[in-house]
């Protein structure tokens, strides 16, 4: 059935969040989302005009890309410090001097969303490239647009679903002498955009963000219900409901007393690590061992009924290529990226800032801003260090990518990150487009919603760290 005939057969709800369909007749409860930023975020965490929104206000002015506060910035305000080095780096990647034509930069960001179908980016930037000066004609799909912009197909896909597979030849491809070549540092531009992109349809999904306004047309998305419903919610059973009943008192008891085993765990760990560190031959053994074990972490969900709806396919190469687990069965001998040999701080940040002035120092702050960033609470309690928690959920997404670091205890992972926990940051990190509200819910019930956005921003920059070290791990390998 073609997606016209869908959207007239009136058999099937679309959701205006992730734009696919669910047949009605699966669910009789249809729930309404939020009407704030988030779906999965009440509005009332976002509250009402403070010191905090002045701040946000601030430096939407100095450095929004769209001109206006857009749903992810809302979002990401929950946490002022980081915001400032998101919007500028974001805005140096967009707005600044760089090697790339502006309209450029906005398809390309066009091209990574499509690989995870965020028709919000998507949208979002159709209207920032028509804006630039970009060609109409280029948005009927990538039979249209230049062959230098075409050849960036296959790093794009790679980089989306199994950076892994980046090798130098793919480098030497794209910069080989010819009319479509691209520079060295045109290509750092492209790619840096290509990992931002992927890594904030991570948050987006992982959000809950909701859509600004139903989709404009010319860009071929539909919606029949706006973003009232949540048609990937509904059939998953993720609907809210207003209704109290008896459970929710045992329901916090056991919340709490999750909270609670956590902090134990924490505490356990740390009294371990100054009794005895384990050895390096055991730090590899634990690693290759949780390695192996994300092979059993299941992703969200995926309704097979559900069918998709956004026309993303225009802007996609192979659109059945997607990721597949670093240490599948068969694949023993695929090498693990020893971040000893090739890390961000000794390697990766100077070959990016070297090939595109500035852009480096921008990129290493918000790498640290989130890294660091901490309130020193966790849930109910105050005056607790979390950084072993950051640390496990950061190496965690670099460890499903097949990135070790030498001095980690990857045992630390399994005893801090329970299983919901890590099913949702396998969806959110790898397969963004099947989060949901359940998936939101199910993991560190305790925790307030502030808590969770700071997960999702290590995720992202997690997952755009380890895209980086790849690719530019290739370029340095084609320019020695």
């Amino acid at each position: 059935m073609n997606r016209q005939t869908l959207c007239n057969s009136g058999d099937y709800l679309i959701c205006g969040h992730c734009q696919r369909a669910v047949r009605r007749d699966k669910k009789i409860i249809i729930a309404q989302t939020s009407r704030g930023p988030s779906a999965f975020i009440p509005e009332k965490e976002f509250g009402q005009e403070n010191e905090v929104d002045k701040i946000t206000n601030s430096l939407v002015e100095e450095y929004s890309t769209s001109g206006r506060l857009d749903n992810i910035t809302k979002v990401i305000s929950l946490h002022p410090q980081y915001l400032e080095s998101f919007l500028r780096t974001q805005f140096y990647l967009l707005r600044l001097d760089g090697p790339l034509p502006y309209h450029y930069r906005h398809y390309i960001a066009i091209m990574a969303a499509a690989r995870h179908q965020c028709a919000y980016l998507i949208n979002m930037h159709v209207d920032e490239f028509l804006n630039t000066g970009g060609s109409t004609e280029w948005l009927s799909g990538l039979e249209y647009i230049p062959q230098k912009l075409k050849n960036l197909n296959e790093i794009n896909k790679l980089l989306a679903h199994r950076p892994w597979l980046i090798t130098k030849e793919h480098i030497q491809n794209l910069v080989k002498t010819g009319e479509n070549n691209w520079s060295l540092s045109e290509l750092v531009h492209a790619v840096v955009l290509l990992a931002h992109y992927h890594a904030l349809s991570s948050f987006v999904f992982g959000s809950g963000i909701n859509p600004e306004r139903d989709p404009d047309p010319l860009n071929g998305f539909q919606t029949a219900v706006g973003n009232k419903f949540c048609v990937c919610d509904l059939a998953n059973d993720n609907t809210e409901t207003t209704s109290h009943t008896s459970n929710e008192v045992e329901q916090n008891k056991d919340y709490e007393s999750e909270l609670e085993a956590l902090m134990e765990r924490m505490k356990k760990i740390q009294e371990e690590k100054e009794e005895e560190e384990a050895s390096q031959e055991e730090m590899a053994t634990r690693f290759e061992k949780e390695k192996k074990e994300s092979l059993l972490v299941v992703s969200g969900a995926f309704d097979e009924e559900a069918i998709s709806l956004s026309n993303v396919s225009r802007y996609i190469e192979d659109p059945g290529f997607g990721y597949k687990d670093f240490a599948r069965r068969g694949e023993e001998n695929l090498p693990t990226f020893r971040a000893h040999d090739y890390s961000w701080e000794d390697h990766g940040f100077s070959l990016v800032n070297r090939l595109y002035s500035d852009i480096g120092h921008l990129l290493d702050d918000k790498f640290r801003m989130v890294y660091n960033l901490t309130y020193n609470t966790m849930a109910t309690h105050e005056d607790v260090d979390t950084t072993m928690l950051r640390r496990a959920l950061f190496n965690y997404v670099h460890c499903m990518f097949g990135i070790r670091y030498d001095d980690y205890d990857y045992g630390e992972v399994n005893q801090l990150l329970e299983r919901s926990l890590k099913v949702y940051i396998k969806t959110v990190t790898c397969y963004p487009e099947r989060a949901t509200k359940r998936l939101y819910d199910g993991y560190w019930r305790q925790f307030k919603h502030s808590e969770k956005v700071h997960v999702n921003l290590l995720l992202m920059e997690a997952r755009m760290q380890a895209e980086l070290l790849y690719v530019l791990r290739a370029i340095t390998q084609h320019l020695t």
